[in-house]
């Protein structure tokens, strides 16, 4: 289980440092369902989204420090639900994204509740 956990968590923060810097190259209009989103909200999401990859690299060289994986993974989750949220109130009819997103909570979710009840480091 616990390789198992730190591959997912490692897809996840190579998922997540990808989707950062795509945001700091492309504005919030470059997805119209989250056009709602400020500009500067937009940017502190990016550089949350970097925080949360160190939180799931961290614990590998200093494991004092493992809470921050299943932190992380929560902090990750919570923004894919807000874009699922604002995807919906959007009114956008292709719901592609949504489930992409949905996907990616989940995997967050079984990675909080894998270091948090399963596997803690």
């Amino acid at each position: 289980m616990n390789i198992l956990l730190w591959v997912l968590q490692i897809l996840l923060a190579l998922h997540t440092a990808v989707g950062a810097g795509w945001k700091f190259f492309n504005s919030e209009q470059a997805v119209p369902s989250l056009s709602a989103i400020p500009h500067g909200a937009w940017l502190a999401i990016s550089v949350f989204e970097l925080a949360c990859v160190a939180g799931l690299l961290i614990p590998a060289v200093y494991r004092p420090l493992g809470i921050l994986a299943p932190l992380a993974a929560v902090g990750i989750a919570a923004i894919m639900l807000l874009y699922c949220v604002l995807h919906l109130a959007s009114g956008d009819p292709n719901h592609g994204q949504l489930i992409y997103w949905l996907v990616v909570a989940a995997i967050c979710a079984f990675i909080a509740y894998g270091r948090f009840v399963l596997k803690p480091l």
